[in-house]
C-alpha cells in the first residue's frame, strides 16, 4: 500500500460532522437470526458446517438444529442439536466427528448429521421453524461436491424455503476441496456487490483529516486479561502494519500502536480482512481501522469493517522477550524478539504446517530426569512449559513449501537443520492460535549447527549388539508404512544403509510388519546392498495378534543362533498383558569367536497413547503418560520369565534386554529391572541426558539396552546413534503431500530412517588363547624327547612353526594342539638326538622365537621340567603334569 491515500469501507462510509470520525456500523445487525455461513464438502470426513450470528444479541445454540436430507429424500436422515451459546459477530462450527479440517478445532463433532455429500441438502432449524438451508430438499443433485463454499457478505438472512431451486452461484463464493482456510469467522455488510453502500451525497472527509483523529488505544481492545472485554463493539484504532499476512490463509494482518504505557496490555492487534478493505497492505503502512472485536479461538481480533490509509510509517523496535514466560498475552499481535539465541526443540509439526518449536535450551522429559512422584519432576514439566513458543510460517495451510524458520528462504538439501540447533536475531509477531503461542516471522535471523549429523558410533567389543526401531516396514503397501512401491523402495533404503552401517552382529528389529516374511523381505535387501550373504533372519513365522512385531536379524559369520527362540505372553504369566505389548521374543546366539553364549530379549511394550484405566492415568498421567502399571507388571513378568526354568531357550548367564519399553529411565517399569540387578547400560555410559527420542519437543530414551550382572562385565560400550530423533521427518521417505522440492529432500542415507535412535553395544567375550611353551626336555638317554605343552585356553594352530636345536637342525611341526594337551617328540620323531649341552627353540613361520631353553650337561636320570616358570631338574614325566621335585 505505497500509491495514494484512499478510503475503503467494507459498510458504511465514515460520515463526518465537524472533527468527529463517525464509526461506521457494522451491517450484521440487520440480521434477525443465524445464518448457515459456510459449508464444506472436502475429501474423506472432511465435512462441516459453519453458523454465523450476525445480529446484536447472545443466541442460545440449543434450541437450533441442524438436520440432513440424503439422496433428494423428503424425510430427515439425521439430526443433531447444537450446543453452547454464540455472542454476536462469532462462528459455531459443526464438523463430522473424525473431520482433521487442517488442524482447525470445531466447536462441535457428529458424524450422522454431518455426514452429508454433494448432493444432499442440510437445514437448520430452530424449534420447527427453517432459520436458513442449504440445497433443496427433496431433490437430489449435485449442490456441493468437493467444494467450499463461503455466503458472500451481502446475504444477511437464511432462505426458509428448503423446496425451492438451489444455486450456490446466488449467494455463495465457491473455493477449491479441503479449503479451510475460512473458517472460523465470517463478514456481513449487507452490501450488494457494486452497489455504493454509503451514498453520501457530498465527497467525505479528507483521509488524512481522519488520520489526525483520536483512535482506540489497541492496548484498550486487548485487555489486561486473556479475553477483551469490548467483544461484539465496533472499535477505531489506528497503527503500524507489524506484520502482512493477507495470503497464506491468515487473511489479515497485524497493527501496532505506540502503546497505553501499559505493560500489562498488549499494543498489537491481529485484523482479520479477508475482503482487503484496507487494499494489499504492506508492512510499515499506517492503517487506521473500524472493526468488531472478538476472541478468535483465544486471540483477541478486529474483523475489519472499514479502513483509512495514512501513509507509510516506521516500524518500531521489537520489544524483546524472554524466558521463562508466563505472560505472553501481553505480547499478543506485537512486534517481538528474544534476548537470547532460540534452540530448536520439535520438528513434528514442521513438514505439514511450517512450525517448529524453540526455547532456551533443550527439554528432557521430566521422568528422563526425576521420579515421578517427587517436586523435581513436576518442576521441571511446569519449567518446560513456560520455555518454549513456536516459530509459524504465517501460513494456515497444510503441507506447505518449506521456508527455512531462521533465513527465511525456501528449505534446501543445503540448508537442512536439526533439533538442537540455535536460531538467532529472528523476529516477528506473537500470536496466538490452535492452542500454542507463536512468532508469525517477519524478520530473518541466522542458524548455528551445533548438532553435526553423528558418525556410527565406537563402543569396541569384538562384536556389537543393536536395537533398531524401523518404523513400521511393511511389504503390504497402503497399511501402516509405504502407501507405493515407491515409497517403499525409499524406506528400505534409508534402513538398510542404516542397519549396514551400523554393522552390529544381532540387532533386534521393533516394528516390522508381523507378517512372518517381512524380515526375510529386509534380509535379502540388506545382503544385496553388502554384495554377499552377510545377514541372516531368526525365522518366527507370526508372534502374537499385533500388525506389528519384535524380530532378530544377524551375521552368521560372527554369531550363530543356539537352541529354539521363545516369546512371552499372556498364558506364561498374565502379568504380561499381549493384548497391549507386543510378546518379548528371546534367542540366545553363540559368540563363535569366543564360544561364548548371550540371550537377548527384544521388546516393544505397550504405549503412553490410549489408556488401559491404571490407576496413575488419573494421577500422574500427565508425566508418565497412560498404562504405567501394564507395562510395569510387563516388566515383572519378564524379570522372572527370563531368569527362571519355563523359558525355551538355550539358558546361559548372559542375558541382554533390549527394545521399546516406552518408559523413560525413572519410571517404574525400569526400576523394576534394576531392582532385579540389570543395569542399565544407556545410562551408564551415556549419562542422565541421554535420548533416544523426541516428544512434544522434550527428550528422554524409550530404547534401552539392560544387563545382567554376568554379562556386565563384558560390555565395553553403550551408545545412542542419533540419526533420527533429532532430524526433520520431512525428509523421510513417504512422498504424499509432498511438492516437487520437498519430495527433493529425500535421500538414501540413515538420516530419519525412522523416528527412534537405534542403540548399539559392545561385548568383548575373553577369546580363547593358544599358549605354547617348552614344558619338558630329556635330552639324552634311550627314552629321551622334547615335550610341548598348550598353556592356554584356546587351541594351538602348529602349522609353520619349527623346532630347531644348537646345530641347526630342524623339526617342522604341523596339526593342531588343544588347550591343555602335550605334545612329546622322541628322537624318532626328530630324526636326530640332543646333547648334554644344547638348545631348542620353537620358531613361527616368519622366523621370530616363541619359546627356548639351553641347558649345560645332562640331568642324569630325569628330565628339566618348568616349573613355576623355570627349568629345574625332576623326575620325567613325559605327557603328564610335570612333577616339579627336585632330582638330586
Amino acid at each position: 500500500m505505497r500509491s495514494e491515500r484512499k478510503i475503503w469501507a467494507g459498510l458504511l462510509a465514515a460520515a463526518v460532522a465537524g472533527t468527529t470520525w463517525l464509526v461506521p456500523q457494522t451491517a450484521s445487525a440487520a440480521a434477525s437470526d443465524l445464518i448457515i455461513s459456510e459449508y464444506v464438502e472436502g475429501s474423506s470426513f472432511n465435512k462441516a458446517i459453519e453458523l454465523f450470528n450476525g445480529t446484536e444479541s447472545t443466541i442460545d445454540l440449543s434450541q437450533y438444529r441442524l438436520a440432513l436430507f440424503s439422496n433428494g429424500g423428503t424425510t430427515q436422515t439425521a439430526s443433531v442439536t447444537l450446543t453452547g451459546t454464540l455472542a454476536p459477530g462469532d462462528v459455531h462450527v459443526v464438523a463430522h466427528g473424525d473431520a482433521t479440517l487442517g488442524g482447525f478445532s470445531p466447536d462441535q463433532r457428529n458424524s450422522s448429521a454431518i455426514n452429508f455429500n454433494g448432493d444432499d441438502a442440510v437445514v437448520l432449524y430452530k424449534g420447527d421453524a427453517v432459520i436458513d438451508s442449504f440445497g433443496q430438499v427433496g431433490v437430489r443433485a449435485n449442490f456441493g461436491t468437493d467444494v467450499t463454499l463461503v455466503r458472500n457478505a451481502s446475504v444477511t438472512a437464511g432462505d426458509t424455503n428448503t423446496t425451492d431451486a438451489f444455486s450456490a452461484a446466488a449467494e455463495w463464493a465457491s473455493y477449491p476441496s479441503n479449503t479451510f482456510s475460512y473458517l472460523g469467522s465470517h463478514t456481513m455488510d449487507g452490501v450488494t456487490p457494486g452497489e455504493d453502500p454509503t451514498d453520501p451525497g457530498e465527497d467525505p472527509t479528507d483521509p488524512v483529516d481522519q488520520c489526525e483523529l483520536e483512535a482506540t488505544a489497541i492496548g484498550a481492545v486487548q485487555g489486561s486479561g486473556d479475553a477483551t472485554t469490548m467483544g461484539g463493539q465496533s472499535v477505531t484504532v489506528q497503527g503500524v502494519v507489524v506484520g502482512d499476512f493477507q495470503t497464506g490463509g491468515f487473511n489479515g494482518y497485524y497493527l501496532q500502536d505506540e502503546g497505553d504505557d501499559d505493560p500489562a496490555t498488549s499494543d498489537g492487534i491481529f485484523v482479520f480482512d479477508r475482503n482487503q478493505l484496507a487494499g494489499d497492505v504492506a508492512e510499515g503502512d499506517v492503517v487506521r481501522l473500524t472493526g468488531t472485536a472478538s476472541e478468535y479461538f483465544g486471540m483477541t481480533q478486529l474483523t475489519a469493517t472499514a479502513a483509512v490509509d495514512c501513509g507509510e510509517g516506521a516500524l518500531p523496535e521489537p520489544t524483546v522477550i524472554d524466558f521463562p514466560n508466563t505472560d505472553f498475552e501481553r505480547y499478543e499481535g506485537m512486534y517481538v524478539t528474544f534476548a537470547e539465541p532460540l534452540t530448536i526443540l520439535e520438528l513434528y509439526q514442521y513438514g505439514r504446517y511450517g512450525q517448529i518449536a524453540v526455547g532456551p535450551e533443550r527439554q528432557f522429559q521430566a521422568t528422563a530426569l526425576y521420579s515421578p512422584e517427587t517436586a523435581e519432576a513436576r518442576a521441571e514439566y511446569e519449567a518446560n512449559l513456560v520455555n518454549r513458543v513456536l516459530i509459524d510460517d504465517g501460513r494456515s495451510t497444510q503441507n506447505p513449501s518449506a521456508i527455512h524458520p531462521a533465513t527465511l528462504e525456501p528449505l534446501t538439501m543445503d540448508t537442512l537443520f536439526r533439533a538442537g540447533d540455535r536460531i538467532d536475531g529472528v523476529a516477528g509477531v506473537l500470536d496466538y492460535r490452535f492452542d500454542n503461542w507463536a512468532i508469525q516471522p517477519t524478520t530473518a535471523g541466522t542458524i548455528e549447527h551445533v548438532n553435526e549429523r553423528p558418525s556410527v558410533p565406537e563402543v569396541g567389543g569384538d562384536f556389537q549388539v543393536g536395537s533398531f526401531n524401523v518404523l513400521n516396514y511393511f511389504t503390504t503397501l497402503g497399511s501402516r508404512g509405504a502407501e507405493t512401491a515407491e515409497e517403499f523402495e525409499r524406506q528400505e533404503a534409508k534402513i538398510v544403509t542404516a542397519i549396514n552401517k551400523a554393522d552390529a552382529a544381532i540387532i533386534a528389529l521393533n516394528e516390522i510388519e508381523n507378517n512372518g516374511t517381512a524380515v526375510g523381505v529386509l534380509v535379502e535387501a540388506l545382503n544385496e546392498a553388502a554384495g554377499y550373504e552377510k545377514w541372516a533372519a531368526l525365522e518366527t513365522g507370526v508372534i502374537g495378534t499385533d500388525e506389528i512385531t519384535t524380530a532378530f536379524i544377524y551375521q552368521p559369520a560372527i554369531v550363530r543362533t543356539v537352541g529354539d527362540f521363545d516369546t512371552l505372553t499372556s498364558a506364561d504369566d498374565p502379568r504380561f498383558d499381549d493384548t497391549r505389548s507386543r510378546p518379548t521374543l528371546a534367542q540366545t546366539f553363540e559368540h563363535l569367536a569366543s564360544g561364548e553364549l548371550i540371550t537377548v530379549a527384544a521388546n516393544h511394550l505397550k504405549s503412553k497413547g490410549s489408556a488401559c484405566g491404571d490407576p496413575s492415568e488419573a494421577t500422574l498421567g500427565y508425566l508418565v503418560g497412560n498404562c504405567n502399571e501394564t507395562r510395569t507388571e510387563a516388566a515383572e513378568a519378564m524379570v522372572d520369565w527370563l531368569e527362571g526354568d519355563t523359558i525355551g531357550v538355550e539358558k546361559t548367564e548372559n542375558i541382554l534386554i533390549v527394545g521399546d519399553l516406552n518408559s523413560y529411565d525413572h519410571e517404574d517399569p525400569i526400576k523394576v529391572f534394576e531392582a532385579a540387578g540389570y543395569t542399565d547400560l544407556t545410562k551408564l555410559y551415556e549419562g542422565e541426558r541421554a535420548y533416544s527420542y523426541v516428544f512434544d519437543g522434550q527428550l528422554g530414551y524409550l530404547d534401552y539396552a539392560l544387563a545382567n550382572e554376568a554379562l556386565l562385565d563384558n560390555v565395553t560400550g553403550t551408545e545412542t546413534w542419533h540419526i533420527n530423533a533429532d532430524e526433520l521427518p520431512l525428509i523421510d521417505y513417504t512422498m504424499k503431500f509432498k511438492a516437487p522440492a520437498e519430495d527433493a529432500l529425500y535421500a538414501p542415507d540413515e538420516f530419519r530412517s525412522s523416528d527412534h535412535d537405534p542403540v548399539l553395544v559392545g561385548v568383548d567375550f575373553d577369546e580363547p588363547q593358544a599358549d605354547l611353551v617348552l614344558n619338558e626336555v630329556k635330552p639324552t638317554g634311550r627314552l629321551a624327547f622334547v615335550e610341548l605343552l598348550n598353556a592356554g585356553d584356546g587351541d594351538a594352530d602348529l602349522d609353520g612353526l619349527t623346532l630347531t636345536d644348537g646345530r641347526g637342525r630342524t623339526y617342522e611341526l604341523s596339526g593342531t594342539l588343544e588347550a591343555g594337551a602335550y605334545l612329546v617328540l622322541d628322537q624318532e620323531d626328530l630324526g636326530f638326538k640332543l646333547r648334554g649341552e644344547d638348545t631348542v627353540v620353537i620358531s613361527d613361520g616368519e622366523g621370530a622365537e616363541v619359546d627356548s631353553f639351553a641347558w649345560e650337561g645332562a640331568p642324569g636320570n630325569g628330565s628339566y621340567s618348568l616349573c613355576d616358570g623355570e627349568f629345574v631338574r625332576a623326575e620325567a614325566t613325559a605327557g603328564a603334569i610335570n612333577a616339579c621335585v627336585v632330582d638330586g
